[in-house]
């Protein structure tokens, strides 16, 4: 094929894969935003004082906020009536638990096995 004709499509398939990226953040956005409006008033129980359990479960939950604030929604992301240092304790927890396991499932890739010293000694007889 010639180079003028590769051009055109490389930047067909960019836009496309641009494109899909977008949808695909969209749509997961209006689940997740969908899913923290349905949750939302069950993470924040009337005439409850919140402690470290209940503010790992907020901050684990907080970061599904935005897109359910985007939509329209006003949803808690935090409570005023809580325990204390343990509840901002597990607040804090959650948001990082929550970000090691997005982040580190998104960017985790395995480590390539070293090649063994007798497999590159067979390999080497072979030749």
């Amino acid at each position: 094929m010639p180079s003028s004709q590769s051009a055109p499509l490389s930047r067909r398939w960019a836009w496309r894969s641009w494109l899909f990226g977008a949808t695909r953040l969209f749509v997961v956005g209006l689940l997740l935003g969908w899913l923290y409006g349905w949750a939302g008033p069950r993470l924040y129980p009337p005439a409850t004082r919140f402690g470290f359990g209940w503010g790992m479960a907020h901050g684990a939950c907080m970061p599904m906020a935005l897109p359910a604030l985007l939509m329209g929604k006003d949803v808690d992301i935090y409570s005023a009536h809580n325990a204390g240092r343990s509840y901002k304790l597990g607040y804090i927890a959650g948001i990082n638990l929550c970000g090691l396991v997005f982040f580190g499932g998104a960017f985790w890739r395995p480590r390539p096995q070293p090649v063994s010293a007798s497999a590159t000694d067979q390999n080497h007889q072979l030749r």
